[in-house]
């Protein structure tokens, strides 16, 4: 149960798949201000070698996801989308805090049920969208977000997951696969995108070869930006791109140092707003938020 005091914050890993392996799990166990209470997955093995690897407790079935929301102040997600959101809520109600990966649902009534569940029960949440967490990055969507006169913004987050030859572990995920750039990289654009030209008023979307999903939007401060996402895009294609032009000419993102260094971000700034009682910005109301807008988007893409 959650002990805002509690330090070092417990926090238990739902999950054993390749993100957790990669990421979740080695950030937590190293991070000098959390200790990691348990992992969780449905295969037993894959729990107790991952347990194992960081030197913790595995759980697995029913009875092991509360035995281990007994045990944790936190709990962090590395589950499909639609596994996670009524877990969230599950431990919400248990009173653990949140770090859930994006997006925190693929329906909009899964994701307003974590939100409304958080909010009820009072505990801190965070939504992993990797831009707002990397120190590079968060820093430099800060210093965008203090300068006025922005009038147009270009965001392009091609992968190559499903490109032929691609041998990605990442691959093997069936709601990646389903859903595909918009729901995976699409949190990630956003995410960037909204906290420097304000929220998205007006969105326009349509389909591009294979998964790619092409947005237009128009944000409550004037300006309008272009989105383009998608998974499948040829090695030589692939690549990360957001560029602000505005009265100040032109900023570009920078390069960042990858993912975990980024989740330790994430548990920082969930531990903060654990100790302070006030809401990070990326919480989980702006993974709802999220969730609105990519589920307007495919509706609209779907429907051409």
């Amino acid at each position: 149960m959650t002990t805002a005091g509690t330090t070092p914050l417990r926090i238990g890993l739902l999950g054993t798949g390749p993100w957790a392996r990669n990421t979740q799990a080695p950030a937590l166990a190293a991070h000098p201000g959390v200790g990691l209470s348990g992992v969780w997955g449905r295969r037993a093995e894959a729990a107790d070698a991952l347990a194992a690897a960081h030197g913790t407790r595995a759980y697995t079935g029913e009875e092991g996801i509360d035995a281990l929301l007994e045990t944790s102040d936190a709990v962090a997600f590395a589950l499909p989308p639609d596994v996670q959101a009524p877990l969230a809520v599950r431990a919400a109600e248990a009173g653990c805090h949140l770090l859930m990966d994006k997006p925190v649902a693929t329906t909009v009534a899964g994701a307003r049920a974590v939100a409304d569940a958080a909010e009820k029960s009072g505990v801190a949440s965070v939504v992993f969208c990797t831009l707002r967490f990397a120190p590079e990055t968060s820093a430099w969507i800060a210093e965008q977000a203090a300068v006025d006169g922005w009038f147009t913004a270009r965001a392009q987050w091609l992968g190559s997951l499903y490109a032929e030859g691609s041998s990605s572990e990442y691959a093997d995920s069936p709601w990646r696969r389903e859903k595909g750039g918009l729901w995976d990289v699409g949190p990630h654009a956003l995410s960037v995108l909204i906290p420097v030209l304000g929220d998205v008023e007006h969105l326009t979307a349509a389909r591009g070869p294979a998964d790619t999903t092409h947005l237009i939007l128009r944000h409550t401060s004037g300006a309008s930006s272009t989105v383009t996402l998608g998974l499948s895009a040829p090695p030589g294609a692939a690549g990360v791109e957001i560029e602000f032009r505005g009265e100040r000419g032109t900023a570009s993102i920078p390069g960042w140092a990858g993912a975990e260094t980024a989740f330790r971000g994430a548990v920082d700034a969930l531990a903060e707003a654990v100790r302070t009682g006030v809401p990070h910005a990326c919480d989980a109301r702006f993974g709802r938020h999220l969730t609105e807008l990519l589920a307007a988007a495919e509706e609209q893409a779907q429907a051409g």
